[in-house]
């Protein structure tokens, strides 16, 4: 068929084609587990999932083959091709290509209603326009297309692309226990298919299992070689707290990558980075680069705010912010922007970016998708504390063990007076190793409340270092409160010194020489027991006398 049929959109017409009333897929959203994955009994057909997978690769290669334009030159790639070899590839499309996939499978599935592998296209396409949009009204329409795709060919007879659409909608959900299985259902079926482990690390990270995530990711750096696995490579490596690596493999991803989008997602990592390490000049500078490359690439408004913010150049970190909400509304988006305004003074402002925040929130519920964190931490800070601790409890309990929901639970359980559990959850946080200056922050303040004040202020000090600015309400709080903790005592702490040594048993007085007739006469009592004695057989509750024996309590710094 030919592909590039459609009227294609540019990339500010801002939302695929809207599907025709016939369209069957637009139902309500009934959650990301509402088609439950087959059953662990489930027999495994590896051969027709071989025979699936092949003659997939062998319909994308015959679309994707240069034509003769007529003057003995290959016709250039269209957008949709563009966007299936970006699918091929594992790397992400451009939104204006994606949308010109998005029209073109939804008009031939109106005349082709049981084209498995185009209604699986479709849904997950579906599902990659919505978490780049933030449009959540599209995951009900992924879902229905997924759905659609196993009636008319299921996964166990080898279509493994609609089962993974489905995990890739679990994980977009934040439904991430959906999406573990989900997609180790593929992996079953399919060990050596490398579109199997994104969304695997995507799982897993969300799960907080880190050794699987580890796992998956050097099986996808085997299996697909190239700017995708570095790019999944550097996350491994930042979310360890290993700052150089990271680092160092990003560079790599932004020098490798050639297409618009892959470029503007890996300029856009490089952002990140430099805003964590406290480098909000060069952050600026990365997400400008993003946007330059790819004006679809619309995390890099939000990051660019936030960076902004950091250089006090507060106007225009209002209009980043503003822009990133208008084009990309996200919870998280209106949290940050709400907590500016309340820095600058600007409560009336605050409060509005804040009744945004809950109505966001909703509207994603309705549409399935699970926005606890985002809701907890402005509970914590802004609401009420104890909701909080529900929400988050309910995630701990969902097996959502991050680095990133243990912070907001240990911070939650302090602001509702459980600093004492609090702690648990916080220093669960830090020992992941992420350099996360509002985690340090928050263990610091939980350590200080509860007058451990070493690390305490070991913590703050971790904080302030690695991003002086990393929030405009926090982080002056963070100063204030390492600057009343004060300089250490000198010599340290009292425990972790070696106790003085005894003072020495002074020398008995020399005898006067006896006289004759004295020489009778009884002999003077026997000293009491010097204090050697007991510096050589030492009570058990004895403070320790050397160094080797002291034992000072150190807790890890984040």
């Amino acid at each position: 068929m030919a592909m590039d049929v459609m009227p294609q959109q540019g990339p500010d017409s801002g939302r695929p084609p809207e599907p025709s009333p016939q369209d069957p897929y637009v139902l309500p959203a009934e959650g990301a587990t509402a088609v439950p994955p087959p059953p662990p009994t489930l027999r495994t057909t590896l051969r027709r999932a071989a025979f699936g997978a092949v003659a997939a690769g062998v319909l994308l290669a015959g679309a994707l083959v240069a034509v003769d334009d007529g003057d003995g030159r290959p016709k250039e790639p269209g957008p949709v091709e563009r966007a299936e070899a970006a699918a091929t590839a594992g790397s992400p499309a451009s939104l204006s290509d994606l949308t010109a996939l998005i029209g073109d499978r939804q008009k031939w599935v109106e005349s082709h209603p049981k084209d498995a592998p185009s209604l699986a296209t479709l849904g997950t396409a579906y599902v990659e326009w919505a978490r780049r949009s933030a449009d959540t009204a599209y995951y009900a329409r992924a879902e229905q297309a997924l759905k659609r795709s196993l009636e008319a060919q299921p996964g166990e007879r080898g279509n493994g692309a609609a089962w993974l659409g489905l995990a890739a909608l679990a994980n977009a959900r934040h439904d991430f226990l959906a999406a573990k299985r989900w997609g180790e259902t593929v992996k079953k079926q399919q060990p050596k298919a490398w579109n199997v482990y994104p969304v695997l690390i995507d799982a897993y990270t969300g799960l907080g299992d880190r050794k699987a995530a580890t796992a998956a990711t050097e099986m996808f750096g085997e299996l697909r070689k190239g700017v995708p696995a570095l790019a999944r490579t550097a996350d491994l490596y930042r979310g360890n707290g290993w700052r150089e690596d990271a680092l160092a493999t990003a560079r790599e991803a932004a020098d490798r990558a050639t297409q618009p989008a892959e470029k503007a997602e890996a300029l856009h990592r490089l952002g990140e980075l430099a805003w964590e390490r406290g480098e909000p000049k060069e952050a600026v500078a990365q997400f400008d680069a993003a946007l330059r490359t790819d004006s679809g690439q619309l995390t890099s408004l939000a990051g660019r705010a936030r960076a902004l913010a950091a250089l006090d150049r507060t106007d225009e970190a209002l209009a980043a912010y503003q822009s990133a909400l208008e084009k990309l509304p996200r919870p998280q988006y209106a949290l940050e922007l709400g907590e500016l305004y309340e820095s600058l003074g600007l409560d009336g402002d605050a409060r509005t970016q804040y009744a945004k925040l809950r109505e966001m929130v909703a509207a994603a519920k309705k549409d399935g998708v699970d926005e606890s964190l985002v809701l907890a931490r402005f509970e914590a800070d802004h609401g009420d504390p104890e909701a909080a601790v529900e929400l988050l409890r309910a995630q701990w309990r969902g097996q959502h063990r991050s680095a990133a929901v243990a912070d907001a639970l240990g911070w939650a359980l302090h602001r509702a007076g459980e600093s004492e559990e609090g702690l648990e959850y916080a220093q669960l946080a830090a020992d992941t190793g992420v350099r996360n200056a509002s985690y340090a922050y928050h263990l610091g303040v939980i350590q200080r409340e509860l007058a451990d004040y070493g690390p305490a202020r070991r913590n703050l000090e971790q904080a302030v270092r690695t991003n002086p600015a990393f929030s405009p309400l926090a982080a002056p709080l963070a100063q204030e409160a390492l600057d009343a903790l004060g300089e250490p005592p000198p010599g340290g702490p009292g425990d972790m010194q070696p106790s003085p040594p005894p003072a020495p048993e002074p020398e008995p007085e020399p005898e006067p020489a006896k006289k004759p007739e004295q020489e009778k006469k009884p002999e003077a009592p026997a000293p009491a027991p010097s204090r050697t004695a007991a510096v050589k057989s030492p009570s058990p509750t004895a403070s320790p006398s050397a160094p080797s024996s002291a034992s000072p309590s150190v807790s890890k710094s984040p």
